[in-house]
């Protein structure tokens, strides 16, 4: 039985819907990460940590950042790199930063995330190819980072989740590094826009297949491109060899098809997968701890098992 949407989400839906909202697809790019980057007000929370630092790490034609979040001193603590969703032109570690954070703190594993390139300026394979280059960087400077280099996650959302389940495909076809668990949020997973769950969330839930539509249209203007393993990791030929995963999926989101797809490809490789699916929530639910009492409950439910696969 299909359950109603969470009266928590409902509400926000129902602000959505009395005509302020301005959807990214019926706004230039710049007005739409303006409106990404006001999230930030609305995730606000005063979360402390141990330390936040941005380092400035070379990648190819140029610089991005990896802001280092520890919630403790350890000098061998694991460390989950994470990158942000935003349909890979939107969003910044700064929109993340917050459930970066209370997730730190919750898991006691230290947080690195990436502040990846952005199309359209930086189209595919730029983010991907960024994320990848973090991934080396922070494994190659381990001391100085004060992490265990054999004790390496990479997790992200919607786009994000994207570029992790990528990283770790590039990670095993590139020999390394060796990543131990990947923390995967509805993540975006294929080019197909056709699935049930396209059809049925396309409006009213926050986030509307044609959205999804422009984003890849900016991520990935050719669309020869959109099957390539590197942009829809459920079209790679194998996914054996990959680390264990958490996938979380949510009922009202045109992403949850292909997710639970990926956790399904995932296990019929012979990869360990966690698949949490959310009933009543919609895309995006997870960073909103203010506003939603689910979502809370899932940031514990991901720190647990991030701390129990680096243990």
């Amino acid at each position: 039985m299909i359950m109603p949407v969470d009266p928590q989400v409902q509400a926000i839906l129902d602000q959505m819907d009395s005509g302020h909202t301005r959807y990214m697809s019926d706004v230039s790019v710049e007005t739409a990460r303006r409106q990404m980057n006001a999230t930030i007000e609305e995730v606000a929370e005063d979360v402390d940590v141990h330390s936040s630092v941005d380092y400035q790490i070379p990648v190819d034609g140029g610089e991005i950042v990896v802001r280092v979040i520890r919630p403790h001193d350890r000098s061998d603590a694991p460390v989950l790199m994470y990158c942000h969703g935003g349909g890979w032109v939107l969003g910044s570690i700064d929109t993340h930063d917050v459930f970066c954070r209370n997730l730190a703190n919750k898991s006691d594993v230290v947080i690195a995330t990436v502040d990846y390139r952005l199309a359209p300026e930086h189209p595919f394979p730029t983010p991907a190819e960024d994320c990848y280059a973090a991934l080396n960087w922070i494994v190659s400077n381990a001391d100085e980072l004060g992490i265990d280099p054999t004790k390496v996650a990479v997790g992200g959302d919607s786009a994000g989740g994207n570029l992790a389940a990528v990283t770790t495909l590039m990670a095993r076809d590139r020999g390394g590094p060796n990543i131990a668990f990947q923390l995967l949020i509805y993540p975006m997973t294929d080019s197909d826009l056709t699935r049930p769950s396209y059809v049925e969330n396309s409006e009213g839930y926050h986030l509307r297949t044609r959205d999804i539509e422009w984003c890849w249209q900016r991520h990935v203007p050719n669309e020869a491109d959109r099957t390539h393993p590197y942009v829809a990791p459920l079209r790679a030929e194998s996914h054996a060899e990959l680390p264990p995963a958490m996938l979380i999926t949510a009922e009202y989101d045109p992403l949850r098809d292909e997710g639970q797809l990926y956790a399904e490809a995932l296990q019929e490789a012979g990869v360990p997968v966690e698949r949490v699916h959310y009933d009543t929530m919609i895309h995006g639910f997870t960073r909103r701890t203010k506003l939603y009492n689910v979502a809370r409950e899932c940031q514990d439910r991901m720190a647990d098992a991030l701390r129990k696969a680096l243990e």
